[in-house]
């Protein structure tokens, strides 16, 4: 019974983790560009929606890249805390963040380019500054959405598969998420334990999905 809710609170564990930074970072950088123009605002814009449409497997080849021993960034970590990234429950982490980020942002984005810039404006002219503005006009108005978008982004990364396995790895009661414990299953022939695992994720997703619906028909 341990070896079967291993990968499965890991996987909602990483998930998440990863779902609380991405909801940080995602709104923040939503913040930043929603209604600004600026020359490169595309290229800027397509490089955080990138991750999802590149293959899993090249995500995961760019962050071994990136954080490999033999990166600078790679180097820093093991100088500083003795250890390295890769085949770690934190590689899982990061490999959720990334390709789940797009997810967040997308929808932190729309949901902050449609708050009226009446209200905001109103605030601004009562005294307010523009953090102030940001976290007591903006950010409530536009809670739907950002809700929205971390629930979708947490369903992302439940599901992560390539990018967390050439990353992380698949080390058993280390790294072994639910997608890669359902793919070791079956290659080992272990079908009761991928169907159990299978049914977990198709019902924490379905919920999580009929959620983000609800949550979409209440923007409206």
């Amino acid at each position: 019974m341990t070896t079967f809710w291993s990968p499965v609170w890991l996987s909602i564990k990483v998930s998440l983790l990863a779902g609380l930074i991405v909801a940080v970072l995602g709104t923040a950088a939503a913040r930043r560009m929603a209604r600004r123009r600026f020359r490169g605002k595309t290229v800027v814009e397509t490089v955080f929606m990138l991750p999802l449409v590149l293959p899993p497997s090249v995500v995961g080849f760019l962050l071994v890249v990136l954080f490999g021993r033999h990166s600078p960034i790679g180097q820093w970590i093991e100088a500083s805390f003795h250890t390295t990234v890769l085949f770690t429950p934190g590689a899982a982490v990061i490999a959720a963040v990334v390709v789940s980020f797009p997810l967040m942002y997308q929808a932190a984005k729309t949901g902050l380019e449609a708050v009226d810039p009446t209200i905001e404006g109103a605030a601004r002219i009562d005294g307010a500054n523009e953090r102030q503005v940001f976290w007591h006009i903006s950010l409530p108005l536009a809670r739907h959405a950002l809700l929205s978008g971390a629930v979708l982004s947490f369903a992302r990364s439940l599901g992560e598969f390539g990018a967390t396995l050439m990353f992380a790895g698949n080390i058993p009661g280390k790294t072994q998420t639910i997608p890669t414990a359902v793919y070791m299953a079956m290659e080992s022939g272990r079908m009761e334990f991928a169907w159990a695992w299978v049914a977990v994720t198709i019902g924490l997703s379905f919920s999580l999905l009929v959620f983000a619906t609800k949550l979409g028909r209440l923007r409206e």
